[in-house]
């Protein structure tokens, strides 16, 4: 596959191209192309696309179009979904933008080891990538508006960079020619304008390179109101003085004139230090990571600060890189100080910290201010001996530098604030474990979040470790080596240094070693130093909580996951909700939990891992077991609440009090309890699976509150799942009343996904119970279930039947909703058999008593069997009218198959009376069941088809 961005959004697969015609289609890929390998939030995608007002379909319409675009791409595995949203899967060489980010880095880096050449030759590469403007025809949404613009200012920079390759280069003549039209579009991109002049004056052109300072100093006081930098003040003087310097002059010397146009223009050429930095050039970075790999994106943000610095001549520029214990902060920032230090001459200062310490010593403040002193040469009875004042002398030493300084592992922001420099000219970079939001706010830090590596960047790491021979050889155990290590850096470089000391170690040996989550801390340890052992880096951030923080992290490894609301933590902890959201803000501060969706939390792999370690030996039996009984009762009771609100069911069994410390969440709405459904279901079947494995008798009463929300939403897979887990628990303990319903709702399931013979055999079972218990009550409801089965097996008689002896037995035990039901099964199967005069008594009398009893569930299908009766009647204006009762009722009910399914009848109805508007009404049900990934849709998908071949 070939993804291009850069200019109109194009895609190739095997050389041919794809088409995306929907303007949607592309949008959505352009969104997904900004981040490959990480998620992008249905939210975030609903803001980008729908910036003032989203549709209240907007998240069904994206699901349809993130659908026909795996098609379009031919390959499903491309877009993956998971409960951070979509991501795509894409190769460094399939998209451009990660093509041409790799060659500016590597023209950056040739051009630092002076092989210029080579520079220019990956630069020029690089920009013919290019093809236009970025998204070029796409709607300028704000999200891709956005992404468009820093693409051009990485375009800009790559003609920087290319321009100073090639002065350096003495290649005077072509800067002249890429600079003129350039500068034109970017007439205020004053390093540009300085190369230019410079290569005007060397090609001897000094009116022309005088002339074009003016005119920028002209234009940039008429439209800025601003006068020319100190880069392009010092060179119209150097110019004027026709300085011999100029025809030998390097550009890094011309990035690192600061100060007064008088004093840059005594800076001596390149290679004599300045009368800054003439007593001492500090040099302090600790040695650059050997095969570094991935962060593209954050070395493109620091690299995108570093640039606005020349922009903002006024501003102390401070970048603060943060992300939990392990994920390689360190080792980003020693990899970024070493690529732009070029862009310091005055020299680069380093501190550790030690926020995080092992031994739990954090260095103070007035120690780093010491240890910088000493670096730059300051005398002992130079330094006062008060602290404030030593911070003082720090910054008068720093004004007019230009000076990298990288603060690493910084605990907070009170340790860092005495080390800024007061003055312009410094950039200082931070890291820390700490989010540093003050930092951020108050001293307007650029945020930097670095997350768990992308499965391609974990890949290349470990390639670059290991050697590509041993990942081609066992690849599918290097993925589970991926996975294991959970993204995690630390525990990936472990992991690849014991393959690399253990060459006669297969790979598989060594997933095998981090399969067992008891062993996985133990596996990733070099045992020689607590730096690289991920237990004990963990161990550092954990330490520095405070004990209710600490509880929480610990008992968070209880909650079954996916992720965990602030309402479901305070029940975890049985604490007041407000006090649990400030423990979890504490979590975040430190990077210890992930707020990937906004009040959802989660612990990646490995900290699980660790929380539940430390919780078996610092909580007891008993506090876990009350833990865990409070997590499933908040989702009991919770769930419980919602499901009345969806509509009417039937009584759930075994709900008891919650235990104390429970509190229940309260969806006042039907659309609160379809969202939080909606945001709780994977978590909700977790829960079941766990219940199940403790023999927990709330097993049965937590799915029977899941069923209808799975059914109406067409999540019959988990439908399924959470109903065989409640017959396993029935039949454990012999409970006959339980088996039944049980049986009933699992092949229920089967029936939705076709394993029609399975069904079958959870109906018998469900009939032998009863014949058991004598619960006529639920023979019936078993009846109505078989007759449903029959009817999708195309054996209408058996149907009614089935659907007959239903309603003897409840007319039999006074089940009146029971009743209804059975009616308008009978009536329906009596129109499937072409009775329909019969099917029409029927299904009213059904409707009168669904009425009665306020029941919106019956009432839909009834009104949907109404309408079927009359179309075949041929009475199409009453059809109509019947099939859109019915869909504004499960439209309400939230119920998307049967919604879909009347949807689907409603088109045929308007095409018999030859309306317009079946094209509409199957259209809609298309994008449901395309949606649901039912195989309905290829019928709706043929009638559109077969319409479009009659209706040229």
């Amino acid at each position: 596959m070939e993804f291009a961005v850069l200019g109109p959004l194009t895609v190739h697969r095997d050389h041919q191209p794809v088409a995306l015609n929907a303007a949607m289609q592309r949008a959505l890929l352009a969104l997904l192309l900004q981040r490959p390998g990480r998620p992008v939030s249905v939210a975030c995608m609903v803001d980008t696309l729908w910036p003032d007002a989203p549709p209240a379909t907007a998240r069904k319409t994206i699901q349809v179009y993130i659908g026909r675009l795996r098609k379009a791409l031919g390959d499903e595995d491309r877009i993956r979904h998971g409960s951070d949203g979509y991501t795509i899967v894409v190769a460094p060489d399939e998209l451009d933008v990660t093509r041409f980010q790799t060659l500016v880095d590597a023209g950056r880096d040739a051009r630092r080891r002076g092989a210029l050449a080579e520079a220019d030759h990956v630069l020029t590469e690089s920009l013919r990538l290019w093809r236009g403007t970025p998204f070029a025809d796409l709607d300028t949404s704000r999200g891709i508006a956005d992404e468009a613009r820093r693409l051009q200012e990485q375009w800009l920079g790559a003609q920087e960079l290319r321009s100073a390759v090639r002065l350096d280069l003495r290649r005077d003549a072509e800067v002249i020619a890429d600079l003129a039209g350039l500068l034109a579009a970017h007439p205020y991109q004053e390093r540009l304008v300085a190369y230019l002049m410079l290569a005007l004056y060397r090609s001897d052109r000094q009116s022309d390179a005088l002339d074009l300072y003016r005119r920028t100093r002209d234009q940039l006081a008429e439209q800025l109101g601003i006068e020319p930098g100190h880069t392009m003040s010092w060179l119209q003087q150097a110019i004027l003085r026709c300085d011999p310097r100029l025809r030998h002059l390097h550009t890094t010397d011309l990035e690192g004139i600061d100060g007064s146009p008088a004093a840059a223009a005594a800076r001596p050429s390149r290679g004599t230090p300045s009368p800054a930095t003439a007593e001492l050039r500090p040099a302090q970075l600790p040695p650059d990571v050997l095969g570094f790999t991935g962060r593209s994106n954050e070395l493109a943000s620091l690299d995108a600060m570093l640039d606005a610095a020349t922009e903002q001549p006024t501003a102390v520029v401070i970048s603060a890189v943060s992300g939990t214990a392990g994920v390689g902060k360190t080792a980003l920032a020693v990899h970024w100080a070493h690529r732009v230090r070029h862009r310091f001459p005055d020299g680069q200062l380093y501190v550790n910290l030690r926020g995080f310490d092992p031994t739990g010593t954090v260095m103070a403040p007035a120690d780093a201010i010491r240890r910088f002193l000493d670096a730059l040469a300051v005398a002992s009875h130079r330094i006062p001996a008060d602290p404030a004042a030593q911070a003082d002398l720090l910054r008068t030493l720093l004004a007019g530098k230009r000076m990298l300084i990288v603060l690493d592992n910084a605990r907070d922001p009170d340790q860092v604030r005495p080390l800024l420099p007061g003055a312009t000219g410094c950039v200082v970079l931070i890291t820390s474990r700490n989010r540093l939001t003050s930092l951020v706010a108050a001293e307007g830090a650029y945020a930097v979040p670095l997350d768990l590596l992308t499965v391609d960047e974990a890949r290349q790491l470990l390639v670059r470790r290991i050697g590509p021979a041993r990942i081609a050889a066992e690849p599918d155990a290097a993925d589970e080596l991926i996975t294991r290590c959970a993204g995690l850096p630390l525990a990936l470089a472990i992991v690849a240094a014991t393959a690399a000391t253990r060459r006669h170690l297969a790979l598989a040996a060594l997933a095998d070693q981090l399969r067992d989550s008891r062993d996985r801390l133990d596996a990733l340890s070099t045992r020689d130093t607590p730096a690289t052992d991920v237990r004990a880096v963990f161990s550092w951030s954990y330490q520095a909580l405070s004990p209710d923080a600490a509880r929480l992290f610990r008992l968070l490894s209880l909650h079954p996951g996916p992720d965990c609301s602030t309402a479901a933590a305070a029940s975890l902890v049985a604490g007041p909700a407000d006090q649990v959201r400030a423990l979890l803000d504490e979590l975040l501060c430190v990077n210890l939990v992930n707020e990937h969706v906004h009040g959802r939390y989660h612990l990646h792999d490995l900290l699980r891992v660790y929380a539940a370690e430390v919780c078996q030996t610092t909580d007891t039996d008993a506090e876990r077991r009350s833990a865990t009984s409070r997590t499933i009762d908040h989702y009991l009771h919770t769930a419980h609440t919602a499901a009345r609100l969806l509509g009417p069911t039937r009584d759930v069994p075994g709900i008891t009090e919650p235990d104390p410390g429970v509190v229940p969440e309260n969806p006042g709405t039907h659309e609160h309890a379809l969202a939080w459904f909606t945001a709780e279901h994977r978590v909700l079947l977790t829960a079941i699976e766990h219940a199940t494995a403790r023999l927990d008798p709330r097993t049965a009463p937590l799915a029977g509150t899941l069923y209808a929300f799975l059914n109406r939403h067409g999540h019959w897979y988990d439908l399924a799942t959470a109903s065989h887990a409640v017959v396993a628990a029935a039949q454990r303990s012999g409970d006959l009343a339980g088996q039944a319903p049980a049986h009933r709702v699992l092949a229920r399931a089967y029936i939705r996904l076709g394993r029609y013979d399975e069904a079958h055999t959870q109906l018998r079972h469900a009939l032998d119970v009863t014949g058991r218990s004598g619960d006529r009550g639920e023979q019936a409801y078993a009846h109505h279930a078989l007759a449903h089965l029959r009817e999708q097996q195309g054996r209408h008689d058996d149907a009614l039947d089935e659907a007959q002896q239903a309603l003897v037995l409840f007319q039999a035990t006074a089940d009146r909703q029971g009743q209804a039901f059975a009616l308008n099964a009978v009536g329906w199967y009596h129109t499937l058999l072409g009775d329909h005069r019969q099917a029409l008594a029927s299904c009213q009398h059904a409707l009168a008593i669904f009425q009665e009893l306020d029941e919106p569930t019956g009432q839909a299908a009834t009104w949907d069997s109404l309408g079927y009766a009359h179309r075949h009647l041929g009475d199409h204006a009453q059809a109509v009218a019947c099939y859109q009762h019915a869909i504004d009722l499960y439209r309400d009910l939230g119920d998307r198959f049967n919604q879909a399914d009347t949807l689907t009848n409603l088109g045929d109805a308007h095409h018999a009376a030859n309306h317009r508007g079946a094209v509409a009404a199957w259209r809609q049900a298309l994008a449901i069941f395309e949606q649901l990934n039912h195989p309905a849709a290829d019928q709706v998908r043929a009638k559109l088809d077969d319409l479009t071949i009659s209706r040229p």
